[in-house]
């Protein structure tokens, strides 16, 4: 019994010997992602063969974008003592949902040599993995990435166009770890008292050495129908800084409008006062507001929408229910959204313990502990004491 014992283990351990002759497995950096941010993944051959000819095809799915970020790379390398063929493919893969999220799996056809110099065929399986996608973190369309860079140029001083002077605004972004499709539209410039002609748009994805980058370039030709004062209305466009874990916003200033020349028949310095409209403006507006101000508190009054705000914050809100309801059920989502509703509603900013919500929603690796009903009454206490 003990020697027949003896021989099925042999055979099985041989067996399990052979098996791990080749093993594929999927990799990835960080399985916490929100909603469009990239996950790295690596696919990982070790062979103890000698490989001719392969073939691997990375599964599609409606549920994510990918794109392979670098050429295969066949190294030798010692593993757990044997030299072994090692095969690696990096893919930068996107989520396109929210929820768990499966990849794979992922099958490689290999034709090897064999030891009497015939070739044979193979075929080895990678299992899936699930990845728990994260809500994008704001209502603007989803937007990823660890560095994002806007460049707004100009051809020309806008207060000061020459007569028949057109100007040229260009318009660049750059987002490291995000593919071009995810770049925000070209926003609508149009005025009724603008003249404005529209290039095509230049949209890509550039693979770096970082990274893919999506980069894309508006260009428009602008000159106002008259010299007298406008403004060109401002744009912003939220993103997930993947590096922070936290929501920026790449803004578009606004942008003054006006002929150099306009209103010369006022002297010289009329003509100054015209150039530094804005300014003047916007320090008029001040000094009106700070007086408005003073006046109103000396007689112990507020504005309309201050006092609006003062009585609303006295009340519950709406949201009370559903923050109560979210934290008793720990889907710190459906909490995160209410949370922000409710600090609209009251027109009060975020406060900083946000911060603790959002690292338990967005980090790779959130810290363990986290009571959702203790955050929720300190987060009510903030909002009472601010």
């Amino acid at each position: 019994m003990v020697i027949r014992a003896l021989l099925v283990w042999l055979v099985l351990a041989g067996a399990a010997l052979a098996r791990g002759d080749t093993r594929l497995m999927i990799l990835h950096d960080h399985g916490n992602p929100v909603v469009s941010e990239m996950v790295e993944l690596t696919i990982r051959g070790e062979y103890d063969l000698t490989v001719s000819l392969e073939d691997m095809q990375f599964p599609n799915s409606p549920d994510y974008d990918w794109i392979q970020i670098a050429r295969d790379d066949w190294h030798k390398e010692r593993v757990q003592g044997r030299l072994l063929q090692i095969f690696e493919r990096r893919i930068a893969l996107f989520p396109r949902r929210n929820g768990p999220l499966t990849v794979g799996p992922v099958s490689h056809k290999l034709t090897f040599v064999q030891d009497n110099g015939q070739r044979a065929e193979t075929t080895v399986t990678a299992a899936p993995i699930t990845l728990a996608v994260r809500p994008f973190p704001s209502d603007a369309p989803p937007l990823s990435a660890s560095q994002l860079t806007l460049t707004d140029e100009l051809s020309a001083e806008p207060g000061r166009l020459q007569k028949d002077e057109i100007l040229t605004r260009r318009v660049t972004i750059e987002a490291l770890g995000a593919l071009a499709h995810h770049l925000p539209a070209r926003p609508d410039l149009s005025e009724p008292w603008l003249i404005l002609f529209s290039q095509p748009e230049t949209r890509e994805t550039v693979l770096t050495e970082a990274g893919p980058v999506a980069r894309v370039v508006w260009e428009w030709q602008l000159r106002p129908k008259t010299g007298e004062p406008a403004i060109l209305h401002a744009q912003a466009f939220p993103w997930f800084d993947t590096d922070n874990r936290q929501v920026e916003v790449a803004p578009l200033k606004p942008i003054p409008f006006g002929f150099a020349g306009f209103g010369s028949n006022f002297g010289a310095s009329d003509q100054v006062a015209w150039r530094n409209w804005p300014i003047a403006a916007l320090a008029l507006g001040a000094g009106m507001g700070a007086s408005l101000a003073l006046m109103l508190r000396g007689q112990g009054l507020l504005p309309a929408a201050a006092l609006r705000r003062r009585l609303r914050r006295l009340r519950p809100g709406p949201h009370a229910r559903a923050m109560r309801r979210a934290a008793a059920a720990g889907d710190l989502a459906v909490l995160r959204a209410a949370a922000d509703r409710h600090l609209r509603w009251r027109g009060q900013p975020a406060p900083a313990l946000m911060a603790d919500l959002d690292r338990q929603l967005y980090a790779a690796m959130p810290p363990p502990g986290f009571d959702a009903r203790r955050w929720l009454a300190a987060f009510h206490r903030t909002l009472r004491q601010a």
